[in-house]
């Protein structure tokens, strides 16, 4: 049966997921795309910038053969509604857009769930765990450290490797206006820059990535994102931390050898600052994991999830 609130009109992408049943769910007025697979504990995928759902299509499979696998493109990016961002950064702030995702859940008819999740996503997943702390038993997070130690950490070193971070927020328009003079050109620069060595991303994959971009809606929400991840974010994530408020489920942390938390950060250690049991290694990869070594990600996330 179709989720309450579901709508009949398919998503935009022309790539689907063999095997995954595609439905658009209104969640307190944003449309989440999502696809779903597979029978068993539930296991929610959140994506990366720049990318969507797609990042997941070498793992999802291998996950879907013992657990209920949605993907989920977040509020902003994919197939998923783009708000109009506002002044303060709170629509795209990380607390809304866990919101999302929890009432994406529970209208499948989850109200626990496991969570694994990438970059950008995986910065939503550390809010959703915060905010909602009963909805997730297991959380992977791959290849980020918590926003919060990012920022109290801005070195020469972290500003030349995500200088996108900074461009991002910049405001009169200027970074929406630079990407869709191009898309193709940004979403090359940035997932050309950060793949490992040898690594290259199926043409049809690429070019959805790139078609998501060429959507202003979308190009102006990403950089809400960011503008949100330097202002309400971190006031969220400072609060929280002063309140001694921590993970509560366990946490598997991986990350690129070669990426820049990889080579910038001990993520173990920066981990356990915000969460009790934490556990994790580096695969020897870049920062797409996902695509670069999706045999070993299938493997660590399989051992680690119920």
């Amino acid at each position: 049966m179709p989720a309450t609130g579901q709508q009949k009109n398919p998503a935009a992408s022309p790539v689907r997921l063999p095997g995954f049943e595609y439905q658009r769910i209104d969640v307190e007025g944003v449309t989440i795309n999502c696809a779903v697979k597979g029978a068993g504990p539930p296991v929610l995928l959140l994506q990366g910038y720049p990318e969507n759902h797609l990042m997941w299509r070498h793992v999802a499979p291998a996950l879907a053969e013992d657990h209920t696998v949605v993907l989920a493109d977040l509020r902003g990016y994919g197939d998923s509604g783009k708000p109009a961002p506002d002044a303060v950064g709170s629509v795209y702030s990380k607390r809304l857009m866990a919101r999302d995702q929890v009432g994406l859940m529970r209208q499948l008819g989850f109200a626990q769930f496991q969570l694994a999740s990438h970059d950008r996503g995986a910065r939503v997943a550390h809010r959703l765990v915060l905010d909602h702390p009963g909805a997730v038993t297991r959380l992977a997070v791959l290849d980020i450290v918590p926003t919060r130690h990012v920022l109290q950490n801005v070195g020469q070193a972290m500003a030349t490797a995500w200088w996108f971070w900074f461009f991002l927020t910049a405001g009169n328009g200027v970074p929406e206006h630079m990407i869709a003079a191009d898309p193709g050109f940004w979403v090359h620069s940035l997932i050309d820059a950060l793949l490992g060595e040898g690594v290259s991303i199926e043409p049809e994959v690429m070019e959805d990535y790139i078609r998501c971009f060429r959507d202003p809606k979308m190009v102006a929400a990403s950089c809400a994102d960011f503008r949100s991840g330097m202002s309400t974010d971190l006031g969220h994530d400072e609060e929280t931390f002063a309140a001694g408020q921590q993970v509560e489920c366990p946490v598997l942390a991986l990350w690129g050898a070669h990426s820049f938390v990889g080579r910038g950060y001990e993520p173990l250690s920066v981990w356990q600052q915000y969460a009790a049991d934490v556990r994790g290694d580096a695969l020897p990869t870049g920062h797409f994991l996902t695509e670069e070594a999706p045999d070993l990600v299938s493997a660590a996330l399989r051992k680690f999830l119920d």
